[in-house]
């Protein structure tokens, strides 16, 4: 089976200047699979999602979606494949939350179309499964900063893309969120849709993800199943500190000082 994403001897540079930020990086995801991408600051994770959007162009190597090179989709055809959940986003004008989602439905509309009762229906579903029903007509610029990150993940619902990826999305969410969250997530994989989300918290990437890939320097430092790759020793390696790995009701639980 082909990987429905994969990244082939990639390497990247903000400018030809400046050093590699991703340096031959050879990754694939698996249809419906869930993978944490794990690593220190600035090494490369959110670079490596903005990549596989087509906002950035590698300086070599290439992307591929389904077996195809990513360059070769029309913005629109690639727009209603991959969603993007950013760690933050600013709001420049003040839309309502409903018409903040609906923006995730530009790919399915033609040239100056409005949104179709389809696209309404589609918008409503989404604020309901991250528990935003009723908030349509609020203002975006009056939300929490939690209450803005679950909007940002309607409006990728919203879009219903074949991959989904999240930069570091429960950073702004309290405990009742970010479970609610991770039933989202779990839900969305049963569906067939494929996650790739960055993330510092080990203990987030064991209980949701199915794949784990360790990032440091710019470079992949290991890459596999949870089980063989989320273990104290790697992390400790990636992290430059001593961690520990136990266990408490059958949950990962990471002890580091």
């Amino acid at each position: 089976m082909k990987p429905l994403l994969s990244f082939n001897n990639l390497s990247f540079g903000y400018s030809p200047e400046s050093p590699c930020v991703l340096k031959q990086l050879n990754l694939s995801l698996e249809q419906g699979s869930v993978t944490a991408l794990l690593g220190p600051n600035g090494a490369g994770k959110t670079t490596l999602l903005h990549i596989a959007l087509g906002w950035l162009q590698p300086q070599s190597g290439c992307v591929k979606m389904g077996g195809r090179p990513l360059r070769e989709y029309p913005r629109n055809e690639l727009g209603r494949q991959i969603g993007l959940v950013p760690q933050s986003e600013s709001v420049p004008f003040e839309y309502t939350v409903l018409e903040y989602v609906l923006l995730g439905r530009a790919p399915y509309l033609p040239p100056l179309s409005m949104p179709g009762i389809q696209d309404m229906e589609e918008a409503q579903n989404a604020l309901m499964r991250v528990g935003l029903r009723g908030f349509e007509q609020r203002s975006m610029l009056e939300l929490s900063g939690g209450e803005r990150q679950l909007v940002l993940i309607a409006r990728s619902l919203a879009q219903r893309p074949r991959l989904l990826l999240l930069d570091e999305p429960t950073s702004h969410l309290d405990l009742a969120n970010k479970s609610r969250l991770l039933e989202l997530l779990r839900e969305l994989q049963k569906q067939g849709i494929t996650l790739l989300l960055t993330t510092h918290d080990p203990e987030l990437a064991a209980l949701l993800s199915t794949h784990v890939i360790l990032i440091g320097d710019g470079r992949v430092v290991e890459a596999g199943t949870v089980e063989q790759v989320l273990t104290a020793a790697y992390l400790s390696q990636l992290y430059g500190i001593e961690i520990k790995m136990t266990e408490v009701h059958g949950q990962k639980v990471i002890v580091w000082r």
